[in-house]
């Protein structure tokens, strides 16, 4: 496995999350590659203990996010599209980072077959570019529905890049939850930063 990082979108690289890329080992049966090893996490990331896994499935234009939760519920995510692509998102809410409000991007699929850790504080949504797609993924802590926190997909001062010309809709799906989310000013005003 090889962890890289990913730089946001000024350029910088962005400290904690990592983009892992797994050796695919290929031949005419099939592949095979490790999507989780605990000693390889371990010496790259730290000993993070996950406590869940999911799967969702999404459908072409349906937007998520961006989530994240407030502490003491902050999760680390380790995630993965299994079939399918997304545009994956991360968005840095970390007071005292040097990218904070920032955020990084990178394309999830089946082909590539990365896997993205993201760290506790950061905010996290995707895009599903295929006609559907199934995402896998780790966390650290466990759902909790008074700390979920969503902020605006298209927030004017975070201007992520959406790739809406790659979608089959005229404008992304997205959940009544995620079209009501905060602005990032208000979730600063509120204190819900890290």
């Amino acid at each position: 496995m090889n962890f890289n990082q990913l730089k946001t979108n000024k350029g910088n690289f962005i400290e904690g999350v990592k983009l892992i890329k797994p050796k695919i080992f290929s031949d005419n049966r099939g592949y095979f590659y490790e999507s989780w090893n605990s000693v390889s996490f371990r010496q790259t990331i730290g000993n993070i203990e996950f406590c869940q896994d999911n799967h969702s499935e999404s459908l072409n234009s349906v937007l998520r996010g961006i989530h994240y939760q407030s502490h003491p519920y902050a999760q680390g995510k380790l995630i993965r599209c299994t079939k399918g692509t997304i545009f994956d998102v991360v968005v840095d809410l970390r007071k005292k980072s040097s990218t904070y409000k920032e955020w990084a991007s990178v394309e999830l699929d089946e082909i590539n077959k990365y896997i993205l850790w993201i760290p506790e504080g950061f905010g996290h949504g995707f895009l599903t570019l295929s006609d559907s797609a199934e995402i896998q993924y780790k966390v650290n802590k466990p759902w909790n529905r008074d700390s979920e926190i969503s902020i605006l997909w298209n927030d004017p001062t975070l201007l992520i890049n959406w790739p809406l010309n790659k979608i089959d809709h005229d404008k992304p799906i997205i959940s009544n939850k995620d079209l009501n989310g905060m602005s990032i000013k208000k979730v600063e005003k509120l204190g819900l930063t890290f």
